[in-house]
């Protein structure tokens, strides 16, 4: 079995077979959807200390926030069959 993992900075990695969307988190919609998840106890936060600029929803009803641009991490989901700079990482 062949798993895509992503890079999300600073070394955390997701699967990128488990992401449903990567969205920015500007709207009141995301906001509310971020809140839900901590109240729930599924949110993941990737910033280490950094502003959010890019929220991962994952089929598992988990939000992981990241400190990445939207477009880098959707970038680094779509080009997942070039691995330049350590962006994707094959796993078993």
């Amino acid at each position: 079995m062949d798993i895509k993992l992503i890079n999300i900075g600073y070394g955390n990695i997701v699967s990128a077979g488990r992401i449903l969307a990567i969205v920015s988190p500007e709207s009141a919609p995301i906001k509310r959807i971020i809140q839900e998840a901590r109240e729930k106890g599924r949110l993941i936060d990737a910033t280490y200390g950094r502003r959010t600029r890019a929220v991962v929803i994952m089929d598992s009803d988990h939000v992981i926030l990241s400190a990445l641009q939207t477009e880098t991490v959707a970038n680094r989901f779509w080009n997942k069959d070039t691995d330049k700079q350590g962006d994707i990482v094959d796993g078993e």
